[in-house]
C-alpha cells in the first residue's frame, strides 16, 4: 500500500513496513472511534431530543458492565499502541554490532557526511543496500534533524554531543535527505540524497575516492597539532597513553567512572576539564574553536585505531584516559 499510494513515501528499509503498519492501526482506530463517537451523539441527540417545553427527563442508571466496557477496551488499545511503538523505537535506537559507520555533521545549511575510509560528501549519502549502516552524528550550530521519508528514520543532531540513528536499505534507488526541525531562515534549502547501491556499486564508488581513511587523517592531525608530544605510546609523556583507551572504563577525579566512547573523546578534546581523570591535573589546553568538527572525528578515529598493548587486556577494563596531562603525583 505504501508503494502504490502517492500521499505515502516508497517503503526503502527494513524498518519502513512496520512503521507504517503501526501507522495504518493508528489510523484505523481513530477514524473508526471518531465515527462511532460522532454516530452516537447524532443518534442520541435526535432520539433523546426533548420533544415539548413540559417534558423532564428521565434519569438512566446503567450496570457496571458497560461502564468497564467503555474503560477496559480503550485502554487496551492504548496498551497495544504503546507496545507496538515502544518495540519499533527500542529497535531503531539500537544499532546492530556489525552496522557500519559513517559520521554526519549538520551546519546551516548542508549536511556534511564523512566515511571510515575518507570520502567526504556535502548533501549526498552513498551507502549499500542489505547492510546496516550508524550514523554518529552532531551540529557545528544550532538543532538539525536527519529525516530520510523512505527510510522512516528521523534524529535530531545536536551540537556539543553525538546522537546515533541506523537503518538498512533494501532497495537502490535515490531518496530524499531532510532537515526536519527549523535551522534558519535557509532551513527549507538544507536537504540532500542517499544513494542505496548494489554492494559492488558501492564498493566501486568508495574504491573511486582517493582520500585516505579517517584514522590516517587523524594520526597526521594527532602530530600537526603536537599531541604525541605529551602522548606518547610507551606512557612516558606528559600526559598518558592513548593507546587502548576506547572502550575501557577511565576512573574521574572526586569518585565515579566514564566509559571511553566517542562523546567522551570529543568532550576531552574540546573542553578537558569537564571530566577530570583520577591521578591527573586539569591543564590540558581545549582545542575548542581550533579545529572543525571534522577535524574531532578525524581524532576519534586514529584514538579507536589504537587498540590496547600487549597484556593491557580487553575493552572494558579500566585504562589510561585522555583528559587532563601531568600525573598530580609527579
Amino acid at each position: 500500500m505504501g508503494t502504490r499510494l502517492p500521499l505515502f513515501p516508497e517503503q526503502a528499509s527494513t524498518i519502513s513496513a512496520e512503521v507504517d503498519h503501526l501507522l495504518y492501526f493508528l489510523m484505523a482506530v481513530s477514524i473508526f472511534f471518531t465515527l462511532l463517537i460522532f454516530g452516537a451523539i447524532f443518534y442520541f441527540a435526535i432520539k433523546y431530543r426533548r420533544r415539548s417545553e413540559q417534558e423532564l427527563p428521565h434519569s438512566v442508571h446503567t450496570g457496571w458492565t458497560l461502564e468497564i466496557v467503555w474503560s477496559v477496551i480503550p485502554f487496551g488499545l492504548t496498551m497495544i499502541m504503546f507496545g507496538w511503538g515502544a518495540s519499533i523505537f527500542f529497535r531503531e535506537s539500537r544499532p546492530p554490532d556489525n552496522a557500519m559507520q559513517i559520521y554526519a555533521v549538520g551546519k546551516q545549511w548542508m549536511w556534511k557526511l564523512q566515511h571510515m575510509e575518507g570520502q567526504r560528501e556535502i548533501n549526498e549519502l552513498h551507502i549499500p543496500i542489505n547492510r546496516p549502516v550508524k550514523l554518529l552524528m552532531t551540529s557545528e550550530d544550532v538543532i538539525h534533524s536527519f529525516y530520510v521519508p523512505d527510510f522512516r528514520t528521523k534524529q535530531d543532531v545536536v551540537p556539543g554531543r553525538y546522537t546515533t540513528t541506523w537503518f538498512e536499505a533494501t532497495k537502490p534507488g535515490k531518496y530524499h535527505l531532510f532537515c526536519a526541525e527549523y535551522c534558519g531562515t535557509n532551513h527549507s534549502g538544507m536537504i540532500g540524497w542517499v544513494y542505496a547501491m548494489e554492494p559492488q556499486k558501492y564498493q566501486e564508488w568508495l574504491n573511486g575516492g582517493a582520500a585516505g581513511s579517517l584514522s590516517a587523517a587523524g594520526g597526521a592531525l594527532f602530530e600537526d597539532l603536537a599531541c604525541n608530544n605529551c602522548h606518547k605510546p610507551d606512557g612516558n609523556g606528559r600526559g598518558p597513553s592513548l593507546v587502548g583507551v576506547f572502550g575501557s572504563t577511565v576512573k574521574l577525579a572526586g569518585g565515579g567512572t566514564v566509559r571511553a566512547d566517542e562523546g567522551y573523546i570529543r568532550e576531552s578534546i574540546l573542553n578537558p576539564a569537564a571530566k577530570v581523570v583520577e591521578g591527573y591535573m586539569a591543564d590540558m589546553p581545549t582545542f575548542q574553536g581550533l579545529i572543525t568538527e571534522e577535524n574531532v572525528v578525524q581524532l576519534i578515529e586514529y584514538i579507536k585505531s589504537l587498540g590496547p598493548r600487549p597484556g593491557q587486556g580487553q575493552p572494558g577494563q579500566a585504562a589510561p584516559a585522555i583528559a587532563g596531562s601531568i600525573p598530580s603525583n609527579r
